[in-house]
């Protein structure tokens, strides 16, 4: 705890668990004020209070325009300016194309690349006059796209490419656009909703086409979300276009 973001405000989308929470987590110990944007649920509710004052709540969907205009609206109205936006949220829906089902593919689409989109299209609003930084979390997936996931791997791999091009829209104004490339991550709670005879087929053929053995272990989400908190706090003169956290 070194107090190095003391008074800036950071907003996490996903906030509610996983990688999204520990990002908070580790945000909030640099003297940040977190607000946790995620849909609403208990688990929200119980996120902000376990981070404590410094937190607070943006219940809002990511793949609702209306719903995350309102998100950055509330930002704004608490007077504080925006200063760090870290798009986190992202959901995998496993099936293979033949059978791919028309809302899933929407929704995966909608969280994965519309929700970032309407997001940094608020934060650049509200960083135009200060500056800021703006951090995608994306996946090793854009490099070996796992089976049944291919739909996700695009997204991650077109949100990459996005962050280039507003790398070189947005450095005028002093806002910094990068990328954190992950692999597997323990305890994410990437798969919780899967039903488990889809789970059991797309871990069949992940195994046997030697996707496990390629990733190695899972890492901590703690040291992602470090690693995060890391490119934020890199000097204004320099800029970590794309980081890609793998195990050692």
């Amino acid at each position: 705890m070194t107090g190095r973001l003391q008074g800036k405000v950071v907003v996490v989308t996903g906030a509610s668990r996983g990688l999204g929470y520990r990002v908070c987590e580790s945000f909030r110990d640099e003297g940040a004020q977190v607000g946790l944007l995620a849909r609403e649920s208990n688990e929200l509710t119980a996120a902000v209070a376990a981070l404590g004052p410094s937190a607070f709540a943006l219940p809002a969907d990511v793949s609702d325009p209306s719903a995350v205009r309102r998100a950055f609206a509330a930002v704004e109205s608490r007077g504080k300016g925006l200063h760090v936006l870290v798009n986190n949220a992202a959901v995998g829906c496993p099936q293979p194309i033949a059978e791919a089902d028309d809302a899933l593919l929407q929704r995966e689409i909608g969280v994965n690349l519309l929700g970032p989109i309407y997001c940094m299209r608020e934060a650049a609003r509200l960083m135009r006059h200060t500056g800021g930084d703006i951090v995608n979390v994306s996946s090793e997936s854009v490099r070996a796209p796992y089976p049944f996931l291919a739909v996700y791997a695009a997204t991650k791999s077109a949100l990459e490419t996005l962050s280039e091009g507003l790398r070189a829209e947005l450095r005028s104004v002093g806002i910094r656009v990068s990328v954190l490339r992950s692999g597997r991550l323990a305890e994410s709670g990437f798969n919780r909703d899967w039903s488990p005879q889809v789970r059991q087929r797309h871990r069949e053929q992940a195994q046997i086409q030697g996707f496990y053995a390629a990733s190695g272990e899972p890492i901590s989400p703690r040291v992602a979300a470090d690693m995060i908190v890391e490119l934020v706090c890199m000097p204004r003169a320099a800029h970590g276009s794309l980081i890609e956290l793998r195990p050692a």
